[in-house]
């Protein structure tokens, strides 16, 4: 039987991640062929996305980067825990180390993960296109004046919000911006999307859940927009009054948030909890 491939990705700007890899490199090579050791804020070769599995080193954050890097392809990602916050990327290295070999011998399976297609837009021409794992965020830039933002899905407009901003966000991410700006907590399973105000204008304008199946269109007329990446490697949609597309625009014209769903992503649904539980099992000779 051929070896198992594996991608392994990192934070490697963080101390001690280059260092963990490097140390566990013999032992990945005697499970699986290693396909590469590539940053995971880096674009990646096109022969990554025929790997089995990536080893992802790092925080949450990291883990959603790879899944940014991996989105489209069926690579499920088991996040190693090096920074501080360990919700997604939950594995400690004696956790991946005991674990492995089940995960890749398809004793395990990963679970799937819904991901958006980000898409912000002038005139229908796409200038800023990206998946995106856990949410978008859309703010009020600099002199920070409240935004209008209309909202509509399909056909149909959802609703209009005034005030800082919106979250939209996946089930998997509703646990993160949405749920500390009021938003509902999502099963991670469920096909829909969360959309939800950032201190709005009135207390009549509350989160709501939308299908995920048709696409969403938020449009803001006569504002600047720009596109922020922020220190954790994430990516902020920012509208602005005095923001550098604002020079350019003209009356009529619209600043567009086009949003889709996207193929899954596989994810920590390889979780610690279940492989202790499948490993006892194991242990006590129960195969079922």
């Amino acid at each position: 039987m051929l070896p198992k491939k594996i991608v392994i990705l990192g934070n490697m700007s963080k101390e001690g991640v280059p260092d963990q890899i490097e140390r566990l490199r013999d032992w990945f090579e005697q499970r699986a062929e290693i396909m590469g050791i590539f940053p995971a804020n880096q674009p990646l070769p096109e022969d990554a996305a025929a790997a089995d599995l990536a080893v992802v080193f790092g925080g949450d954050g990291t883990l959603l980067s790879a899944a940014r890097l991996l989105a489209g392809t069926s690579v499920p990602l088991m996040g190693v825990n090096m920074g501080k916050l360990g919700f997604l990327a939950e594995f400690d290295v004696e956790h991946m180390q005991r674990h492995l070999e089940a995960v890749l011998g398809g004793e395990i399976v990963a679970k799937e993960r819904m991901m958006l297609q980000v898409a912000v837009s002038r005139k229908r021409e796409a200038e800023f296109v990206s998946p995106a794992a856990n949410d978008l965020a859309i703010s009020a830039g600099p002199p920070f004046r409240m935004i209008d933002l209309r909202v509509e899905q399909g056909d149909s407009e959802i609703a209009r919000y005034l005030g800082d901003g919106l979250v939209i966000a996946t089930p998997n991410g509703s646990t993160g911006y949405n749920m500390s700006a009021g938003g509902p907590i999502l099963e991670p399973t469920l096909d829909a999307i969360a959309i939800t105000p950032i201190a709005p204008h009135t207390l009549s304008v509350r989160p709501i859940v939308v299908r995920s199946d048709l696409p969403i269109r938020i449009t803001a007329d006569k504002k600047g927009c720009e596109i922020v990446k922020t220190r954790n490697g994430l990516y902020i949609v920012q509208y602005s009054d005095s923001g550098p597309w604002q020079e350019k625009s003209v009356a009529g014209e619209y600043l567009q948030v086009w949003i889709a769903r996207i193929h899954s992503w596989s994810s920590g649904g390889i979780k610690k909890g279940e492989m202790d539980e499948y490993l006892t099992s194991k242990e006590n000779g129960n195969d079922s």
